[in-house]
Parts: structure tokens; C-alpha cells; sequence
């Protein structure tokens, strides 16, 4: 049976890490969080004070810097499902903060960034057999897709999801400092020069509102078991 590619794009906090690992892991393909990958080189800029505290990004820095960014993707023995690490650190926690949620939208615009990962993006998913998600897969990183789905959710409701999420691993979290982020994510996402966020011509339409977790499994996975058949 043919290995596809699937791709799937949406808003930030739609749960799309979460679809795009469960289905992987149900059909034995490799998934790609590309998301976690421009969160760590928001990690990485962080960290080496590429980022001022207004703000500012030292790009001509960081543009000499990127081929000292590796990220890799390894799978969690307990759980099955791959974490990120940043130059051989696990970092998987480390880049879900708020503080990286606050400064990843202006360093993933950046041209020279999302060169860089698209490159490493599309030689991790030559063979297919593989998922990956996040903001240009369906548009830019595999335009060729088998399948692509574009997931988006109320702000109200991702704003919702991220601070559970927070809360339950017990890190800092504030309801309206959240909501104004995925706002701001959203407008920086969707209005960026490079690569901006859209859904593709042929992509699926997924509201996830109103979905459970196991819910919106099933549908995405009934829909890939369909491609898989008809390629």
C-alpha cells in the first residue's frame, strides 16, 4: 500500500501537534512537528540574547548563527511519540512556555528561518509516509500533498485549550494573557510577507470547536484511511 504525504495547517492552539502525533502513530508514519521546530529556534535566540526586550530581534546575529540550530526529533519510549531536541537537549517542555509563544510569530517570518526549516522539512519527507503539521505544509513545504486538512477553532476556545494545558503541567498561566497572544499570533500568521497562513485551494476544512480530542482522531483518521485507498 502507497505511503502518502499529509499535511495539516491551521491556527495556533488547534490541537494540530496533537491530530497530526496520534495519526502518525495509528498508521506507523514519521511525524514532524514543525511548529516545535521554529519554537526552538525561538528557544535558541532567547537563550543567546537574540531577542531584546523590546522585542528586537538581532537578525543579522541569528542568520550567522542558523547552522549552529540542529533539531531533531526522537521517540519517547514511554509514550511512543516523538519529543524535540535543540543541538541534543530535550527541550519539549522548555518550548511550549509563554515566553516563546510571546516572540515565535516574528522570528518564524523571517525569511532566512523558514528557508532553513522548510530545507530540513522537505528532506525529512521525501520517501512520504509521513504527517506534519504546521502554518505552510499544504502551501509551501508539500504543495503536492495527498492530503491536506487545515484546522482553526474559536480564539475564546484556544486561548481555553493553552491554559489548561499550562495549568495541568503547572507552569504560569493568565487567561487574558493568552487570549491577547493567540490574537497576535493569529494577525502576525496570517499577514506575514513569507509564507503566510492560509488554507490551500485543496484542503479540508476542520472546526474543532465543539470536538472532542477522540472525536476529531477518528475524523482525521477515517479521512487519511480514504486517501491511503484511493492513491
Amino acid at each position: 500500500m502507497k505511503k502518502i504525504t499529509i499535511a495539516i495547517d491551521g491556527h495556533s492552539s488547534c490541537g494540530k501537534s496533537t491530530m497530526a502525533k496520534a495519526l502518525a502513530q495509528q498508521l506507523g508514519y514519521i511525524y514532524v512537528d514543525t511548529g516545535a521546530m521554529y519554537r526552538s529556534v525561538t528557544l535558541y535566540a532567547l537563550r543567546h540574547q537574540l531577542i531584546q526586550p523590546d522585542g528586537t530581534i538581532l537578525t543579522d546575529e541569528l542568520q550567522q548563527q542558523m547552522d549552529q540550530i540542529h533539531i531533531t526529533f526522537q521517540l519517547d519510549p514511554a509514550s511512543g511519540r516523538p519529543i524535540t531536541y535543540l543541538n541534543g537537549e530535550c527541550v519539549e517542555e522548555l518550548i511550549r512556555s509563554l515566553q516563546v509563544s510571546n516572540h515565535v510569530s516574528p522570528i518564524a517570518a523571517l525569511p532566512f528561518v523558514r528557508e532553513a526549516m522548510v530545507a530540513q522539512q522537505q528532506a525529512m519527507g521525501q520517501s512520504g509516509g509521513i504527517v506534519m503539521d504546521g502554518r505552510d505544509i499544504g502551501t509551501v513545504v508539500f504543495p503536492n500533498a495527498e492530503l491536506k486538512v487545515f484546522v482553526t477553532a474559536s480564539a475564546q476556545v484556544r486561548a481555553q485549550r493553552r491554559y489548561d494545558e499550562l495549568q495541568q503541567k503547572g507552569m504560569p498561566a493568565d487567561f487574558d494573557d493568552i487570549l491577547k497572544n493567540v490574537q497576535e499570533r493569529d494577525y502576525i500568521d496570517s499577514h506575514r510577507e513569507v509564507s503566510p497562513l492560509k488554507q490551500a485551494d485543496d484542503a479540508i476544512l476542520l472546526d474543532n470547536s465543539h470536538m472532542t480530542i477522540d472525536e476529531q482522531n477518528q475524523w482525521l483518521l477515517d479521512l487519511a484511511l480514504q486517501k491511503i485507498e484511493e492513491s
